[in-house]
């Protein structure tokens, strides 16, 4: 039984890059990323080798026939393009989140890889925090009154990084899955270009029609951090739970999961509640953008 290889190859090498060409070359031993055989990478930027990994072309990426997936690490506005490409090349696909910046193309693409036979996994590592399982177990089981998400993080450029309900989808992630599905009751934004400061405020129920709301709060000098209020019939959580540090890195373990997807290792179950929730999460992300660029209402 000869050991199933897949070559890959990572695109763009910004912070999230690197770490991919970090762990493709030491991967986990006797994990399933063992599977995975760096081939090389692709960069705008001319870069010759990083470590032992040789720079190659876009072009040679999607023809090479011993390429079977491809890391996609650009901006947020070339993952949908990107994607599309490696799709037609017959290529598998991981792209780090948000898949795409339109709920449209999203599912297009979901449809075209379950098409071509191929994976199309999306990086959720902020489900695969230490800190975000233990709030999930403390979440669980518990009868939510109301709740609030809050971020605030440095300034991001829109043009590449995408609407803030794109581009920090990963906290509509985090509420979808502690709370199930949502609906969208209202959503605002707030900008001062001068300061370059953005406040998107999103108010939601959940399916017992209890108030949920996510603020996403960008502005220069915000400390990167997460405030959460929810509270519960039992009472309210308002510090995440200790956790310990995780022996295992956030990329890495992504990476597995991605390895065990192309190995065919996870359930259909497991597979069908992932895509429901990525795109779900999309869909909602669209709505809300929808909501905040409405002309103010009017009333005479």
């Amino acid at each position: 039984q000869i050991s199933k290889m897949f070559g890959t190859v990572v695109v763009g090498v910004g912070i999230a890059g690197l770490a991919r060409i970090r762990d493709l070359m030491n991967p986990m031993p006797s994990s399933p990323s063992e599977h995975l055989k760096l081939f090389g990478f692709v960069s705008r930027r001319s870069f010759g080798n990083i470590n032992e990994a040789k720079q190659i072309s876009l072009e040679d990426a999607l023809r090479n026939k011993d390429i079977h997936a491809a890391f996609i690490s650009t901006e947020n506005k070339s993952h949908e393009e990107t994607i599309r490409m490696f799709l037609e090349a017959g290529k598998h696909v991981l792209v780090e989140y948000p898949m795409a910046l339109s709920a449209k193309a999203a599912h297009e693409l979901w449809e075209m890889a379950e098409q071509k036979g191929k994976v199309l996994h999306v990086e959720h590592i902020e489900l695969l925090t230490e800190e975000y399982k233990q709030l999930k177990k403390e979440v669980a089981g518990k009868d939510l009154v109301k709740g609030t998400l809050h971020f605030t993080g440095h300034v991001l450029d829109e043009n590449k990084s995408g609407f803030p309900a794109f581009s920090g989808i990963a906290r509509l992630t985090w509420l979808i899955d502690l709370f199930g599905d949502l609906t969208v009751t209202s959503a605002t934004r707030e900008k001062q270009k001068d300061k370059n400061y953005s406040r998107m405020t999103v108010h939601f129920q959940t399916a017992n029609k209890k108030p949920l709301t996510w603020i996403e709060e960008r502005g220069p000098g915000m400390r990167r951090e997460k405030k959460i209020n929810f509270c519960f019939t039992s009472g309210c959580l308002e510090n995440f739970p200790e956790a310990p540090r995780s022996s295992v890195g956030l990329f890495m373990q992504d990476q597995n999961l991605f390895a065990k997807k192309l190995l065919g290792q996870v359930s259909q179950e497991e597979l069908a509640a992932e895509k429901w929730r990525i795109l779900r999460c999309l869909d909602l992300a669209e709505v809300i953008q929808q909501y905040c660029e409405e002309p103010e209402k009017i009333y005479s």
